[in-house]
């Protein structure tokens, strides 16, 4: 079985959120597209507490882009975004909730982040999602969403590395772009990994 792995379509991330991704917003078609092809569709959400780590104010003298340490991982500094239980945390709108089986939350511990869907960036606790892939006996993961250079990468890694055939939409990302050119580097190393990088109108071609 294949599965569909929607990464935190939130509200926050759209244009005019708190971490806003540019193009974020223009996903959200290509992602209805591609929903009805797949028997098992999953929404990841970042779900994180008032006071988490990877927020600027939590840690007096930083500023949004800093770089901290923490676990060992380096740990970028966001604006405040995607509050458990607020309407940024929501996923947009326009998406077609109605159609996924399953929401797995990540980065609800305050002390560690978790850029990837299946663990903290620690990789100390798990998600649940790849029992949840394997319970459904899932072999292809196709993966789209943002932000494509953080949690669609260690998604996509995470993903590799656990033994699933990897599919990332390039057109169904959008990234942050922090430095430039992360984004491209990040297809480069799902493909270096043994993940494929593909557009979705060749998906959609051979369906």
């Amino acid at each position: 079985m294949r599965a569909l792995i929607v990464v935190d379509m939130q509200n926050d991330f759209m244009p005019g959120g708190t971490l806003e991704v540019a193009g974020a917003d223009k996903l959200v078609p290509i992602i209805n597209r591609m929903l009805p092809f797949f028997s098992l569709r999953i929404m990841t959400m970042d779900w994180h507490p008032k006071n988490h780590v990877s927020f600027a104010q939590s840690h007096p003298g930083k500023k949004v882009g800093d770089t901290i340490q923490v676990e060992g991982f380096p740990q970028v500094l966001w604006p405040v975004h995607c509050i458990e239980n607020t309407p940024g945390a929501s996923p947009v709108a326009s998406l077609e909730k109605s159609k996924f089986q399953a929401e797995f939350h990540k980065g609800s511990d305050p002390n560690i982040d978790s850029y990837s869907a299946f663990f903290d960036n620690a990789r100390r606790r798990s998600t649940g999602l790849e029992d949840y892939l394997n319970k459904n006996d899932v072999k292809k993961v196709y993966l789209v969403g943002v932000a494509t250079d953080y949690c669609v990468l260690y998604s996509a890694l995470d993903a590799i590395d656990l033994g699933f055939d990897i599919f990332v939409i390039e057109d169904g990302c959008a990234g942050i772009d922090l430095q430039k050119g992360d984004i491209q580097k990040s297809f480069n190393a799902i493909s270096a990994s043994g993940g494929k990088v593909i557009k979705s109108s060749d998906f959609l071609l051979h369906r």
